[in-house]
């Protein structure tokens, strides 16, 4: 029996440790691709609404509402009342669609959520990219930049990343249009 020796058995350990860690890389990879492509696909999913896709970045919109429906909690208090029923009692969960996203929900005196939906110029709560990301980051109401905005969870949501902004701005555009109710 011949021996082998210990720096081909090293070699040999390098080599395999070499090809596992670029099997894994390559793994890893694909895992974030494919967990993009399938947030992606969840977010049409769980869209409550019909989505206007025209003129949009599909991709975003996807993103988007994965973001709002699935982690942000935006209907919750973006929606009034949320759910047509008490998924909290273990009711199905049924989002009031007519008044999706439109705000009204009264947190307080003069603490009312805002209508994220498209104004007639297309853009949610009436306000630019540049506008919603500046809210998003500093907490401050546009329309008031010296009130802060109450209630919203801007500084947890300001430290996402700015695709993701982009992707709630880019599905908010894609939803119907409702009318204040307040």
């Amino acid at each position: 029996m011949k021996q082998i020796s210990v720096s081909r058995c090293l070699g040999l350990a390098a080599a395999i440790a070499l090809v596992a860690s670029t099997a894994l890389q390559a793994a890893s990879a694909d895992d974030e691709t494919d967990s993009t492509q399938n947030r992606i696909r969840k977010g049409f999913k769980l869209a409550p609404v019909p989505l206007d896709l025209h003129g949009k970045n599909r991709a975003l919109v996807g993103l988007g509402s994965y973001i709002v429906n699935a982690q942000g909690g935006c209907n919750d208090c973006h929606t009034n009342p949320p759910y047509l029923t008490n998924p909290f009692a273990g009711d199905p969960i049924v989002v009031n669609k007519d008044q999706y996203l439109a705000g009204g929900v009264p947190f307080g005196p003069g603490i009312v959520s805002k209508n994220l939906t498209p104004d007639a110029n297309g853009r949610p709560a009436g306000l630019t990219l540049d506008e919603f990301v500046n809210a998003i980051r500093t907490g401050r109401d546009p329309d008031d930049p010296n009130h802060i905005l109450q209630v919203m969870p801007w500084p947890v949501f300001r430290n996402m990343v700015d695709i993701d902004l982009r992707a709630i701005y880019e599905y908010l555009r894609s939803i119907p249009s409702r009318p204040n109710n307040y």
